[in-house]
This record gives C-alpha cells, structure tokens and sequence, in this order.
C-alpha cells in the first residue's frame, strides 16, 4: 500500500514566506522612524560632514577650488589640516562684527514677530471654529506665492518713491521720504514680514487647546484680566512662545534672500558672508568654516527647540 506525498497548500507556502521576510525586513514602526532619519543624513548630515571637510582644505586654482586633505607620498598617507581659517574667524573683526550683527538683527526679528505675532494668535484662538479656519487660511495664505517674489513685492514698498513713504507723506505724518530701502530698518520689515507666520501657527496651537474654565475661575476670584493673562495665559503658552521664537530666530540668523535685497551695503549678514566667500571670492574652505561655526551658534537654540518638542510630546500623554 502506498503513503500519500504531503502537500503544501498556497496559503501555507505565503505564511511560511511571510514569516522569513518578517525576519530579515524592518518592521513598520521602524521604517516609519527611519525614513525621516534618512531623508535627514542624505541631505543634511552627509552635506555638512562634507563642508566641515572642505573647511580644513586650502584654497587651490582648481576643480574643486581647494586642496585635498589627505595625499599618498613615499607609500604613506599624509594628512594635512588647516586650521587657519578658524583661527581667523576668532581674529579678524570684520567676521565677529558680522555674527554678532546677524545674531542682533534675528534676536530683535524674533522680537517683533512675538510681539505682533501674540496678539494675532490670541485672537484666532479666541474666535468661534468657522472664523478661525478663515483666519488661520489668511496667515497661511502668503505661502502660497513664491518666498522670492514676496521679498521684491517688499522693494517697491519701501523705496524713497514707493508706496509706504507716499502714504505717509498723503495723510500728513512725514514731510520728506524715510530712508527704509538699502538699509537695516527695511530688513528687519522683510524678515518680521516673512517669518511672523512661523511665530503665529504654533503661538495658536498652544492657545486654542487652553482650558478656558481656568480664566473663568480667576475672574469670579476677583482677578483683573491683565493679572489673568499675566499668570495664566502666559505661563501656559509659554512652550508656543519657545517654539515660536525658535523657529523665527534659527533660520533668520542664516538669511541671505532678505539683506541682499532689502539691506545697504553696511548690512552685516553671515549668509552674505558666505555667498561673497563660496562665489565671488572663490574661497571654498573660508566659507565652509563660516558655515561650520554658524551651525555651531546655532546648535544651543536647536538643542533648546528640541529640549521642549520632546517636553511637549511627553506632556500631551
């Protein structure tokens, strides 16, 4: 009598596959974390360890414009770093004056963005649901035209013949033109202008999600409502405040688009500094070291962002 073969059916043999992917694949969770990860170390992480590179080079007539580090002579390898350039950075003036000058005008930037910005996200919050979608559409809206295209818009408003300074002299409060184009008062108008957005939408996430019954409960205890603002409002908006301001100050010490178009020539910015150094001047390794010690000044304001984004998170639990 003979033994019937065993068989396999498809469900089984998919089963049986599934489970030996499963162990050489990722799971979702971990594909979910890693994209971002990756997208991070592609086009961030991977450039950077690049320039910081080139920022020990030497300068060279040549494709690339600098030296290589490391070069083969007499069978051994001979490892070269300059660290020339930084050294300059800590000595020559002209450089301190310019991070300092780009620190000041993102500090007082982010300054008028919160104290513009503050107001507009109160009142958003405040408004009933249907008003709020409508206006958290007109903050948003300015991003849908290009950045570039909104910073010239920018060039005939604040010229001597434009049409701020024609307003103002229409309806009596000037006499002669203000001086606002090719000059720091038109960059910090371009900067709060671009970047007050940035300040409004998480300012508004932290304030419509405030529990109202708070206010209500110091009003019937007999607090005036500025004392309510004051030690209710404000402390518990104060992780929107951080966020916010984070978010204007660390991308406006970088910013090249607004003092090239808006400032003087005695406008002070590191991202001017570092397109004259990487373009006109073809100083690779300077302008990388420009950039290096950039990225150092800001890794204490990113370090606090990212302090309380996680702070956050773990109170929303």
């Amino acid at each position: 009598m003979s033994t019937p073969l065993s068989t396999t059916t498809p469900a089984a043999s998919r089963g049986a596959l599934g489970r030996m992917l499963a162990r050489f694949l990722p799971s979702g969770r971990t594909t979910v974390i890693g994209v971002p990860f990756l997208w991070l170390a592609l086009f961030f992480a991977l450039p950077f360890v690049l320039v910081f590179k080139i920022s020990f080079a030497d300068q060279a007539m040549s494709i690339p414009p600098y030296s290589s580090l490391a070069e083969m002579k007499d069978g051994m390898v001979h490892l070269s770093l300059q660290l020339g350039h930084y050294v300059f950075l800590l000595q020559d003036s002209l450089y301190i004056a310019t991070y300092i000058s780009s620190l000041k005008m993102a500090a007082v930037s982010t300054f008028f963005c919160l104290l513009i910005g503050y107001p507009i996200a109160y009142y958003i919050a405040r408004s009933n649901p249907a008003t709020r979608n409508i206006l958290m559409m007109a903050v948003m809206l300015p991003f849908w035209t290009s950045f570039l295209i909104r910073v010239y818009a920018w060039i005939g408003i604040l010229k001597d013949d434009g049409l701020l300074n024609h307003a103002l002299i229409a309806i009596g409060l000037i006499h002669s033109p203000l001086r606002l184009y090719h000059s720091d008062a038109g960059v910090y108008i371009g900067m709060v202008y671009s970047y007050l957005p940035f300040m409004v939408m998480p300012l508004y996430a932290h304030l419509v999600k405030m529990d109202l019954t708070l206010l209500e409960a110091a009003y019937d205890l007999g607090a005036k409502p500025w004392v309510a603002f004051t030690r209710i409002t404000l402390p518990l908006s104060k992780n929107g405040i951080i966020a916010g301001s984070l978010l204007v100050f660390i991308p406006a010490v970088g910013e090249y688009v607004i003092p090239e178009l808006l400032g003087g020539a005695d406008t002070l910015m590191i991202g001017r500094v570092m397109w004259d150094e990487f373009f006109n001047n073809m100083d690779w390794p300077m302008a990388s070291a420009v950039t290096v010690a950039m990225v150092g000044l800001l890794l204490v304001p990113m370090a606090v962002f990212q302090y309380y984004q996680v702070k956050e998170l773990e109170e929303s639990k």
